[in-house]
This record gives structure tokens, C-alpha cells and sequence, in this order.
């Protein structure tokens, strides 16, 4: 997926990824990879979607291949021969750059994933630049007075295929330990932990099999750099004075772009929490939806009488986005270029441009719909110290699993019969006690006469 952007969905004619026609509540679409703004994050050659540019990933050394490359051209068109040694000292300067390589590291995968969704911070929560290089209070895996991870460490490769879950597809089918298959992917806690993490007498490995080993160990998210929590569309396209404008908020983050709308940021934030089996629902282009209802794009998938879910962590991205008012179904705008939303400011032209990339039929009436997205949190793993205390949930006010309902959660939870048997064991015993006592004493003073 990471140079095709796409991946087989279980539905027939349904293509999964941004070159397909999965949509999100960000940049919404990569359009088929028309809209040429993706392709900052694409592993192709200066733009190329064919050709893999290896050294996105192996890299030893940053390098502007794009710049480079765009000056070699433009110098090669000049009959200057001074221009001819500028071109000969760029082309060595790239040749010693190629010869720098090195196994992933966290700035490769970091430089798309740290930054996805148009900036810093902006799509995850859990994955921003401040992971490049963390100290252990943000994450004990990847520091490096930790164990120092690399991606890879637990994201393992067969042949270019990289651990991690894909749309619908979970990252992993089995939670199991390498002690029980040393084969198996490193993906999951449990991998490496198994499923007795704790001190075999602790309390807390009750809970593996419902509850997520982050829902514990990853207390708040966007903990260094805020994240996006809110992204409106229907504020985008204003200008002042005639022309396109910025405005900044908290965090020094942008919180208006008249090419993309209203922003909201955060940082420290408590995640929502859902049964999650691994898999995902997705509605992508090709879905009808109900815009009376706030449209679930993307949500986790699970229930407590599923086995294989947890209780897990996760952001929950809000905004608003276009979508065909006749068909009912999101759409996707096309943005940059000549033609793109950002340069003309016509909504509607994009996203009839939009969908034609995607060969999806657009009646030429939109309007907007609430939406969110959900990305499961499981990096900036806390030290154990910073662990949830019990009273996290077992609380009966401000909860942090408010809303996982239909099961009793102790201390959380009131049940009127439970509580009846409760009183009556606690009163019961009072009194048995005290009519005990008073049977010793009397007895006693009986036998000193």
C-alpha cells in the first residue's frame, strides 16, 4: 500500500486507500492520485506514481531530490556553460547522497506519518515529530533512555509488506506471544508482554481479555504537540481584501485557512474509548449515507460478546465536509492544481472534477454533513507509573468509560438488587458481630460470679 495507496476491499468494486475511493474528514480524497497535493507524502520519483523512490525510507541523509532534480533540468535548458558545472556538482552531490543507506528509521516513516492530513500532529494524536526523537515520560518504547524502537520494531516487513492494520483489514488476526509463535508479527502488545503482563497476584491481569493494554498505559494523547480535533469545510473559501487569508490561534496552529476552512486544536487529550475488535467500518465514495445522522466515516468495530475485543483508546476526529445532496454520498473535491478548490475556490467545480477522477457520478447539487473519524490510539505509551488508577473508571462521576454501556462496571455502576444483597450481607454482619459480642460478655460475666 505504501506506493500503490490501495488495497483490496471485501466488497465487489470497491477499491480501499486514497488512490481509491476511501475518503476521510481532512484533505477528504487523493482523487485517485490526480490531486497532485498528495503526492508530498507518495514514495514516487519527483512525482512519478510509478516509480519508487527507495531512499524515502533508506535514505541516510535528508536531501531535496525534488529541487535538486527541478535545477538539473532547468540548468540543462540553459547554453550556459557555466550552468554545465553547477549541473556536474549536483549530480555528484546526488550520486554521495544515494550511496547513504540505512535501514528505516523513525524520521523516514515520521516524515509522512508524523505529518499526514497536511501538517504536524494534524491526523493521529498519537503520531507527531516530538516521537523523532521522545524522552521516556512520552513514550518508553522509542526513547532513547528507553528501548530506543525504531518503527520496524514492532511494524515487521515480509517482503515490503509492513505489520499494521489496513482500512477494514486488522493488524493482526491472533493476539499472540513470540513465546507462542516466534513467526508472528510484533504488531501487537501482547507479542512481546503476552497475555499475563502484570505480577502474576496482580488484580490488573483480570482485565486483558476486555480491556486494551492502552486504554491503561496511554492516558492522554497529543501530549508535546496538540492535534486537529475539528475540521470545518463550510467555512472555507472567505477572503479578505480579495485575497486568501490565515488566521492563527492556540498552540501558534492555524485555526481559519480560507482554503480549507475552521480548525480546532488540542493537546493532553483524553481519549474516547470503544469496543474494538481491529477491524473498522469505512464509508467511502461509492456509499450512501444519511445526512440527518452524523455520518460515522470511519469508527471502530466490536462488541462485549465479541472475544476478540477490547475495551480501546482512540481519537475521534469532527468536522464537516460536502457531500451530493441527490445521491447521498460524500464526494470528493479535487484541490490543488490549476483547477483545485484552493486555486478557484469553487466547490462545486472541484468536486465535479473530483468524482470524475474517481469515475463516481455527482449530481451538481452538495451541501455539508457532520462527520467523524477514528484512529486508534497506541503510541506515546506512558511510563508504568503513569498508568490509569482504578479510580479512572471505577468511578461513578466522570468516568472514563461513560460510555461503554451494558456491562456492570463495579464502583461505576449502581444495580438496585446488588446493592439490596450488599446492604443486607454488611448489616447482617454488623449485627451478628455485635449480637455475638454481647453473647461473650454476657456469658463471661456469667462465669466470674
Amino acid at each position: 500500500i505504501h506506493w500503490t495507496w490501495k488495497v483490496a476491499s471485501e466488497n465487489q468494486g470497491i477499491m480501499n486507500g486514497k488512490a481509491g475511493h476511501a475518503v476521510n474528514n481532512f484533505c477528504i480524497s487523493g482523487n485517485a492520485m490526480e490531486d497532485k497535493g498528495c503526492l508530498g507524502c507518495h514514495v514516487g520519483w519527483n512525482g512519478v506514481e510509478e516509480g519508487v523512490n527507495c531512499l524515502n525510507c533508506h535514505g541516510g541523509e535528508t536531501y531535496n531530490y525534488k529541487e535538486a532534480f527541478g535545477d538539473i533540468q532547468a540548468f540543462l535548458e540553459d547554453d550556459d556553460p557555466d550552468t554545465k558545472e553547477i549541473v556536474a556538482e549536483l549530480q555528484e552531490e546526488i550520486k554521495s547522497v544515494v550511496k547513504h543507506i540505512t535501514m528505516p528509521q523513525r524520521n523516514h516513516c515520521g516524515e509522512c506519518h508524523f505529518k499526514g492530513g497536511g501538517g504536524d500532529g494534524v491526523k493521529h494524536g498519537d503520531l507527531d515529530t516530538s516521537l523523532t526523537k521522545p524522552n521516556r515520560a512520552l513514550d518508553v518504547h522509542m526513547a532513547a533512555e528507553g528501548a530506543n524502537f525504531t518503527c520496524t520494531r514492532c511494524h515487521t516487513t515480509v517482503k515490503h509488506n509492513i505489520a499494521g492494520r489496513l482500512y477494514t483489514r486488522p493488524a493482526s488476526a491472533e493476539r499472540k506471544s513470540l513465546i507462542e509463535d516466534d513467526m508472528a508479527t510484533k504488531i501487537t502488545c501482547e507479542s512481546c508482554h503476552g497475555n499475563v503482563p502484570h505480577k502474576t497476584d496482580s488484580k490488573m491481569n483480570d482485565h486483558v481479555d476486555k480491556v486494551a493494554c492502552q486504554s491503561c498505559h496511554i492516558p492522554e494523547y497529543a501530549r508535546v504537540n496538540p492535534t486537529k480535533m475539528w475540521w470545518d469545510w463550510t467555512k472555507a473559501g472567505k477572503k479578505k481584501d480579495g485575497k486568501p487569508y490565515v488566521e492563527k490561534g492556540p498552540y501558534g496552529k492555524p485555526t481559519y485557512k480560507s482554503i480549507k476552512g475552521e480548525f480546532k486544536w488540542a493537546k493532553n487529550v483524553q481519549p474516547e474509548y470503544f469496543w474494538y475488535n481491529g477491524s473498522f467500518s469505512n464509508i467511502g465514495i461509492k456509499d450512501e449515507i444519511d445526512p440527518a445522522d452524523i455520518v460515522e466515516v470511519s469508527h471502530p468495530l466490536g462488541e462485549k460478546t465479541d472475544p476478540n475485543a477490547r475495551i480501546h483508546p482512540f481519537k475521534i476526529h469532527r468536522g464537516k465536509q460536502p457531500y451530493d445532496k441527490i445521491n447521498k454520498r460524500l464526494v470528493a473535491p479535487i484541490l490543488s492544481g490549476p483547477n483545485g478548490f484552493w486555486s478557484t475556490f469553487d466547490m462545486n467545480d472541484a468536486i465535479a472534477r473530483g468524482n470524475k477522477t474517481l469515475d463516481v457520478p455527482y449530481s451538481g447539487e452538495f451541501d455539508y454533513v457532520e462527520t467523524t473519524y477514528a484512529f486508534p490510539i497506541t503510541h506515546m505509551v506512558a511510563p508504568g507509573e503513569k498508568a490509569l488508577n482504578c479510580t479512572e473508571c471505577h468511578i461513578r462521576e466522570n468516568s472514563r468509560l461513560a460510555n461503554i454501556t451494558g456491562i456492570y462496571l463495579p464502583g461505576r455502576d449502581k444495580n438496585d438488587f446488588i446493592d439490596t444483597i450488599g446492604m443486607i450481607a454488611v448489616l447482617g454482619a454488623f449485627f451478628g458481630v455485635m449480637l455475638h459480642g454481647l453473647g461473650r460478655f454476657f456469658t463471661r460475666n456469667g462465669k466470674e460470679d
